[in-house]
């Protein structure tokens, strides 16, 4: 594709010259998300984004110069990079065990000007985090992770629960912060009902936080939802909100959440690179380049609108369609990846691309589980 001055917004100058396939991300279209992010909550103080989307210092950085101080990850990669970066609020949205509750309380111990938190869904847990903090002489936050029916993670509202929350507010070496519900099921297409069934998840939540404060218990934080509930969630005061694939997009939630004002901010850009037989080609965009774990398409192909992805191995995407719709050998295509999570950590790093032409890297820094860390090896 040359580059023309209407060439579609992801088009790269100079693109004959990139490796393919490669990551590439656009930080004004992130920016005009974030923007968006902070319109919808009202407030940056109302925002904890989850960085398990993009894990780029970059991003968070971005994120921090709109004003939001407080953020979700899930690995302890992402929170030593949210360390690094001197995020004020970190909570650690994952169940952490084996290693995993020593490993936080050296991160604690690394970076004390960041507030660090973790989940807690059953007293065998909350007892191993009290011991191990009790024992490095620090203070750990912690929310009580909450099945709002997901049926993935989490405690179900109820006896049991309260049960457990009080145990932690009773715990001396931990802050006990509130409650964490995620309702990553909800997803209906349809705002209204995607609405009316997020209402009824949170009404558990609210009645559980009525019970706890009816006997003098605090539950100061309530964290709330994820992508396709953030609108929903926004308007309940005092409610965090946590999304994180608003920041990046990606071609699924554009397709089901029309409604939604956030821009796809990252492709891949990748090359026909054979004809086998009349109407098939084959990107160089295998299970190792994009995320494969859906049922086809896996991408978005914009300038192959007309065609269908009929098979993908490691190093191949296989396409058919009119054999005079099919681009010559080594053309560059642009590929909206269908789930841009799991997309991401293929690359070590992003091509930044600003006015269509590339600026630089960003180098996706927790890519990995762990980063390396200082001292004590767990």
């Amino acid at each position: 594709m040359n580059f023309e001055q209407h060439s579609p917004w992801y088009a790269v100058k100079g693109a004959e010259e990139i490796d393919s396939p490669a990551l590439l991300v656009y930080p004004d279209r992130i920016a005009q998300n974030i923007r968006e992010m902070l319109a919808i909550a009202g407030n940056p103080d109302r925002l904890r984004p989850h960085i398990k989307t993009h894990k780029m210092a970059e991003i968070i950085r971005m994120q921090q110069k709109a004003g939001i101080r407080k953020f979700k990850c899930a690995t302890l990669a992402e929170a030593e990079l949210l360390g690094q970066c001197e995020a004020e609020d970190v909570l650690v949205a994952y169940p952490l065990v084996g290693p995993g509750p020593a490993r936080l309380a050296h991160l604690q111990n690394k970076y004390p000007a960041t507030r660090f938190s973790c989940l807690v869904d059953n007293l065998p847990a909350l007892e191993t985090l009290e011991k191990t903090v009790t024992a490095e002489g620090i203070r750990l936050g912690v929310f009580m992770d909450l099945n709002v029916g997901m049926n993935r993670t989490g405690i179900i509202p109820g006896p049991e629960a309260v049960a457990l929350y009080l145990k932690m507010d009773a715990a001396e070496s931990l802050d006990c912060r509130g409650f964490h519900a995620y309702d990553g099921h909800l997803r209906n297409p349809d705002p209204q009902i995607r609405a009316k069934d997020c209402d009824a998840a949170f009404k558990n939540v609210e009645a559980l936080r009525e019970t706890l404060l009816a006997q003098s218990v605090s539950v100061p934080d309530i964290i709330a939802g994820g992508s396709p509930t953030f609108p929903i969630h926004a308007r309940r005061p005092g409610v965090e909100l946590s999304p994180g694939t608003t920041l990046l997009w990606d071609a699924r939630y554009g397709e089901q959440f029309p409604e939604m004002p956030f821009l796809v901010a990252a492709t891949v850009l990748c090359r026909v690179i054979s004809k086998p037989a009349s109407g098939i080609c084959c990107l160089d965009l295998g299970h190792k380049a994009v995320a494969a774990e859906m049922n086809f398409p896996r991408v978005l192909l914009p300038q192959l609108p007309e065609s269908s992805q009929i098979s993908q191995s490691e190093e191949h995407l296989v396409l058919t369609a009119d054999p005079a719709e099919l681009p010559p050998v080594g053309t560059v295509i642009y590929a909206i990846p269908m789930h841009i999570c799991p997309t991401v950590i293929k690359y070590p790093e992003a091509l930044i691309v600003i006015e269509g032409s590339v600026r630089g890297k960003w180098n996706i820094a927790a890519r990995d589980y762990h980063l390396p860390l200082k001292g004590p090896v767990f």
